[in-house]
């Protein structure tokens, strides 16, 4: 009996998680379909892809490079509809013309957007950890009031939704593990990293990420992060949600039982693996990824987190404890001072200055309103960026 076509609206087609999700959609094409793409500003990159998957609409982030992106679906004799902006990329996420969502836009961006997935009552496999920290109690209400199914795609959320009881119940647990690679700085003393540079933050020694997440994980908060998206997702305090270091990153996360079990699942750091698990979830799709070699692994190594000279990870739970907006000016406060990092105008240790001190101006309101929490996130970016500019001086 044939099954189902599944028809994918990829959000953030062109970064790292977009490209790999395309690898997996290509290997299974009498499954998936590819129903809309979109993108930022990568309008070469975008049209490439277009010509490739034939998608019904493109849609370009950035409204000045619509025209280059309409004139070259037009040479390339491709019936693609051309739309630009959020409100377009709104449109992409709730089209009927799809019922997979993947949201791999990065930050806070790809807020908007995921929501309207989620209203849509769409299958979203979420690969943008911002959406779930900056209104994490508005989507998981949004999902499930109009019967959305999330999948997590972060490989730490995919590898514990794995672990999970298949009737879904929590009933057992007594804590979820994350496990963290500990970045491109692991085990160096906090007073070695005042002058690393971001080519250097962006070296990851077992991933293939964007630079925003590579700096997240060589601060740790990529981690931090994580934690409040687990609490969201699998509704744990974060008093029961752990943090171990575990350079081989071959063991992406564990789920620890009363009963004395501990499940794990394993795999290469290779993001196909979760991607391919949630497009054909609950079946197992290949991905295309090499089958991790126990022998040659040889040994699978853990530690506590450097607190110390990563004081990010905690910045993230002191948020998720108070709760309400906080985690919102977390992710605000964070996107800031990484941009400025990257652009050469925060050092390193700054990124985790400008928090802290974002943090201990930000009033905590409620986290049930999505305009609340918006307004929360502006002037959280907007007190970060004094802090910088008061660094700079």
């Amino acid at each position: 009996m044939a099954r189902p076509l599944r028809r994918i609206a990829l959000l953030g087609a062109t970064g790292s998680i977009g490209r790999s999700a395309l690898d997996v959609i290509a290997r299974h094409p009498e499954r998936f379909e590819v129903a809309a793409l979109t993108a930022h500003g990568r309008v070469t990159e975008l049209l490439a892809l277009c010509q490739q998957f034939r998608p019904a609409l493109a849609v370009i982030g950035d409204p000045a490079s619509l025209p280059a992106l309409a004139s070259g679906l037009r040479e390339r004799g491709l019936k693609t509809t051309a739309l630009a902006g959020p409100e377009a990329l709104d449109l992409a996420a709730a089209d009927a013309g799809s019922d997979t969502v993947v949201a791999a836009i990065v930050g806070a961006a790809g807020v908007s957007s995921t929501l309207a997935a989620a209203r849509a009552g769409k299958r979203l496999l979420l690969a943008n950890k911002e959406s779930i920290v900056l209104a994490g109690q508005v989507l998981m209400r949004e999902a499930a009031a109009h019967g959305a199914e999330i999948l997590p795609i972060d490989s730490e959320h995919n590898a514990i939704f794995q672990c999970l009881p298949a009737d879904g119940h929590r009933r057992g647990i007594r804590r979820l593990i994350l496990t963290a690679s500990g970045g491109p700085f692991r085990g160096r003393a906090r007073a070695s990293l005042h002058a690393v540079t971001p080519d250097e933050a962006c070296t990851h020694p077992n991933w293939v990420m964007g630079r925003k997440i590579s700096v997240d994980s060589a601060t740790l908060m990529n981690k931090g992060l994580e934690v409040i998206e687990a609490h969201h997702l699998f509704g744990l305090p974060g008093e029961r949600i752990d943090v171990v270091v575990h350079p081989q990153s071959t063991i992406h996360s564990l789920v620890d039982y009363i009963d004395g079990s501990m499940l794990a699942q394993l795999g290469n750091p290779d993001m196909r693996t979760a991607l391919a698990y949630g497009l054909g979830w609950p079946e197992r799709i290949d991905s295309g990824v090499v089958p991790l070699d126990l022998v040659a692994q040889a040994r699978f190594d853990f530690e506590e987190p450097d607190r110390e000279a990563f004081p990010c990870l905690d910045l993230a739970y002191a948020a998720l404890a108070a709760g309400g907006s906080a985690p919102a000016s977390l992710n605000a406060a964070n996107e800031t001072a990484v941009a400025a990092f990257l652009a050469g105008e925060l050092p390193f240790l700054g990124i985790a200055d400008v928090i802290r001190a974002t943090l201990s101006e930000s009033s905590t309101e409620p986290g049930d309103d999505l305009e609340v929490l918006l307004a929360c996130d502006g002037r959280a970016r907007q007190t970060a960026r004094e802090w910088i500019r008061r660094m700079q001086g």
